[in-house]
């Protein structure tokens, strides 16, 4: 059933579909912030760490035990009539900006293999103080102080479990004033621009440059009940609306090379209290992250990281 990149003929399949990205090795990191642009629930296969001198080799699959150690594979899953096509194109969109060599393959899977067994693994998550992002099946008592995001991975991209989405998430919580405006650059389910609405944004302006993340993000959007968050199709900034701006806070939630290529042209829509809440840079990055925007007149106020992510603040020197 497997074919590479994208499979016009599914026949009878199930209701579910698995893109498997596999990269060598040392690409597994970015590869995973660019599948975290179509959702937070990955499944990543690294047999690297196996330690066949410490581990009881008997109890491991004979696969493992013999899989390249070199290469790493990461799967996302979608309904098999949810944008596929749309997605695979994207990613190779995206892995060839980056010059990633991946291998790309598509199968089916039985819905109850995927469908509803996972969403035993997804329970409700605080982040920073207030925040706390729910399933949408799932009951959750609400303390007082509690701002509720619901979100459904079955129809969304990423429900804030990834910890590039948490610190940027935290981050709106110290950076968000009351009637602020929001631009959101790769947006994804629009869950950022949500929280910051929730947290007291005056309107909140989303893209992707994806059609299909913009299509669930306007359904998150209108399922959150939101009348002062939009979401529109652009290539990072070319299509964002100016007229709004500047902008009072900024987040891309990206992976580091995309966010190099933004910045020389985001200052045009800031002023001088203005902050980026730059995210999706795994560590080793953050300095070449760092340096652009020094080269581009900013300076970095704050930083913060978390499993091997960084996330910055940034204002005009």
């Amino acid at each position: 059933m497997d074919k590479d990149y994208i499979c016009e003929d599914w026949g009878e399949v199930s209701e579910w579909s698995q893109i498997k990205v596999t990269v060598k090795l040392p690409l597994l990191d970015e590869v995973v912030a660019v599948m975290n642009m179509i959702s937070n629930y990955l499944q990543i296969e690294d047999y690297s760490d196996i330690d066949l001198k410490t581990c009881y080799g008997d109890l491991i699959d004979e696969k493992i035990l013999n899989a390249d150690k070199t290469i790493a594979s990461v799967s996302v899953y979608l309904p098999a009539d949810g944008g596929v096509s749309d997605t695979v194109t994207f990613l190779k969109d995206r892995f060839s900006a980056l010059n990633i060599d991946a291998k790309l393959e598509i199968s089916g899977l039985n819905e109850e293999d995927w469908a509803n067994s996972w969403k035993a693994y997804y329970k409700p998550i605080r982040i920073g103080e207030k925040i706390v992002i729910v399933p949408a099946w799932e009951k959750y008592d609400a303390k007082e102080d509690d701002i509720i995001v619901r979100m459904d991975p079955g129809m969304a991209f990423g429900t804030g479990t990834h910890e590039t989405t948490r610190l940027v998430i935290g981050l709106l919580e110290k950076y968000v004033k009351p009637d602020v405006s929001v631009l959101d650059v790769g947006c994804g389910s629009g869950i950022l621009a949500i929280c910051a609405s929730k947290l007291g944004a005056g309107y909140c302006k989303a893209y992707d440059i994806d059609p299909v993340a913009v299509k669930v993000a306007r359904e998150n959007i209108k399922d959150s009940g939101l009348d002062n968050v939009s979401c529109d199709v652009s290539d990072l900034l070319k299509q964002v609306d100016t007229e709004c701006a500047p902008y009072g806070v900024i987040c891309a939630n990206i992976v580091a090379d995309i966010i190099i290529r933004m910045t020389p042209d985001v200052g045009r829509l800031m002023d001088e209290n203005s902050v980026i809440l730059a995210s999706g840079i795994i560590v080793e990055r953050s300095e070449d992250v760092i340096n652009c925007f020094e080269q581009n007149g900013f300076s970095i106020a704050e930083r913060v990281e978390e499993n091997g992510w960084c996330a910055l603040v940034v204002k005009k020197a």
